[in-house]
């Protein structure tokens, strides 16, 4: 079965005065229809990079330096920036972490819709303006043939983030690049825009790269999950193995960093130092200085992602030559 997306070794470089860093290294994943993939990580792991490239919305300098990119059967790496334009947004949309940088704030909601729609959709403004408010009331807005009219600043947080979702969908694309969606909102919010991603995907087929911090929002909705860790992809597979038994030691330090009720928890652990500065990636495996299971060849050889089951992972404890 062909996947509706195909990353292949995925490579992005930041040229500098001091030389070129790379910020991304040998990126490999799929995305099937209908299927959400959670993008996990800490900060600077290249997550929102992964999927600014994806979308062809790098920030200069930056470039892609390798790899490929596949879309729907078809190779959109390569192609010009007009090309991209008219793929995002009609079968490609992104949902930013917040809604204000995506909104026009001199523009009306439903101008902004209207906009989107008409741009990519062959129809008329009085059409166009009954699509946009059938989005804004599968959204979850209510009153949305009176809101059409009002400004973003009208909206709360969560609201202004379901406008988001709903310019995101207005082409119906067969992906969505989700960045840090909940990232901003409260927990019954994040709960609600939970749900309506999932129920987007039921309904719709829509694929989404849901790319967030946060491994409760993953466990609750994808169905596989990639950890990202300086620049590389360390484990991917199904959400729920992933989660009750992580392969790689960077993702085991993740899940035991999260609280939980279970009253023989004394102290959640946490894992020693940050995240390498691009400029100083260390030689072998990039976890190593903060691994708790490093070996000699950790610090000179850089583990490659391999199978193991029922999901792949770069660490020599899986390489079946670890001793």
């Amino acid at each position: 079965m062909s996947a509706l997306l195909e990353v292949k070794n995925l490579k992005v470089e930041f040229p500098t005065r001091r030389g070129t860093l790379t910020a991304l290294h040998d990126v490999s994943f799929r995305i099937q229809s209908g299927e959400v993939l959670g993008v996990v990580g800490e900060s600077g792991a290249g997550k929102s990079l992964t999927g600014a490239a994806i979308i062809g919305l790098l920030d200069p300098p930056g470039r892609l330096a390798g790899g490929e990119i596949h879309f729907n059967g078809r190779r959109i790496d390569h192609l010009s920036e007009e090309h991209l334009r008219r793929i995002r947004g009609r079968e490609i949309g992104a949902i930013f972490q917040d809604p204000l940088t995506s909104l026009n704030p001199l523009y009306t909601v439903g101008q902004q819709l209207i906009e989107t729609i008409q741009t990519h959709l062959d129809l008329n403004h009085k059409q166009a303006r009954e699509r946009a408010i059938e989005l804004l009331e599968s959204t979850g807005i209510p009153a949305a043939r009176e809101r059409i009219d009002h400004y973003p600043h009208q909206f709360s947080g969560g609201m202004r983030q379901r406008v988001v979702i709903a310019l995101a969908l207005a082409a119906e694309p067969k992906l969505i690049v989700a960045d840090e969606p909940t990232t901003a909102l409260d927990v019954s919010i994040q709960a609600q825009i939970i749900d309506l991603l999932k129920h987007l995907c039921k309904t719709h087929g829509t694929s989404v790269m849901l790319i967030t911090h946060d491994m409760g929002v993953i466990a609750e909705t994808a169905d596989r999950v990639a950890v990202m860790y300086a620049g590389r992809i360390i484990e991917i597979g199904p959400v729920q193995k992933v989660i009750q038994r992580p392969l790689h030691p960077y993702t085991t330090g993740l899940m035991r960093s999260i609280p939980t009720l279970d009253p023989d928890t004394k102290r959640l652990e946490q894992i020693p130092g940050a995240m390498p500065r691009l400029n100083a990636i260390p030689a072998g495996c990039a976890f190593n200085p903060r691994c708790k299971h490093v070996m000699e060849r950790c610090h000179h050889e850089r583990p490659e992602l391999i199978a193991t089951n029922d999901r792949h992972v770069a660490c020599w404890l899986h390489t079946g030559e670890s001793q």
